[in-house]
């Protein structure tokens, strides 16, 4: 059975953990396998690991990073940055990642979605789908490239397309919304949620507890992603990785997920 999940994503520059806002100006908090060793510790459910460097500049997925990462995480990983081909799937997989994200690849070539789940299953298979506000027409659309391209897609269509091909599970990340700390986008969560039955995960714009409770109320089971709540603390953003204790995050799951059943209950 599927079940809510809170899951700290990490972004690697030249090999450093960095934050963004916007997708614009990374700036460095510190080294990402220290991260994953406190997040050990804290038993997050999942952690997505984003290189967003390899892409962009053409380059191979670090395979010693990401065997590093994985030989350290006690918790299931997922990573994305430069895949492109079946073979650096296999190549991942067999270095201990439990899932794999892929964004670019899949939009210039939605075959390749259809070839991976075929090799390694649908469930290891991850599709992110970065959205933002076209300036023109203020509709939401993919942008690929770190933001930097838009590609004129609708992410409702390549959303459903993603699921035909065999995507195990759609990422909406936020551009608008990222390292803003002023909560999910919900009008663009709602579009996702009504066209697609896969599991949806989400990304940016969380700031606090509440924001991930409000997401599973209204959402029930669903991934709440977050970057910056949970590698920033206080009110001058310090750096300090955090992630709630087993008893908060169950405590407000329960009740979250208890006011979404109530919120079906109500509609029948």
């Amino acid at each position: 059975m599927l079940y809510p999940r809170i899951i700290p994503c990490l972004l690697v520059h030249n090999r450093g953990l960095v934050k963004t806002i916007q997708f614009k100006n990374p700036k460095y908090i510190g080294d990402p396998l220290n991260a994953v060793k406190i997040f050990n510790e804290k038993e997050v459910d999942e952690l997505i690991v984003l290189d967003i460097d390899a892409t962009i500049e053409n380059k191979e997925p670090d395979y010693q990073m990401i065997q590093n990462l994985a030989v350290e995480c006690r918790m299931p990983l997922c990573y994305g940055g430069g895949i492109r081909t079946i073979e650096q799937v296999q190549r991942i997989f067999a270095l201990g990642v439990e899932k794999i994200a892929i964004s670019a690849a899949a939009l210039k070539d939605p075959e390749l979605v259809l070839k991976i789940a075929k090799q390694v299953g649908n469930q290891s298979i991850v599709v992110v789908l970065d959205v933002k506000k076209d300036s023109v027409d203020n509709k939401y659309k993919i942008f690929s490239c770190n933001g930097q391209k838009n590609t004129g897609q609708d992410p409702v269509q390549v959303a459903m397309e993603m699921t035909i091909r065999g995507a195990g599970e759609i990422v909406i990340n936020s551009i608008n919304r990222d390292g803003m700390m002023n909560g999910y986008d919900l009008t663009l969560i709602d579009q996702i949620r009504k066209s697609i039955n896969l599991p949806l995960t989400v990304l940016g714009g969380a700031g606090s507890l509440k924001d991930i409770k409000l997401l599973v109320s209204r959402y029930g089971i669903i991934g709440a992603a977050a970057g910056s709540l949970f590698v920033f603390k206080g009110t001058y953003h310090a750096v300090l990785i955090n992630y709630p204790s087993s008893a908060e995050k169950n405590a407000l799951i329960k009740e979250a997920y208890q006011d979404f059943l109530n919120q079906k209950t109500l509609i029948k």
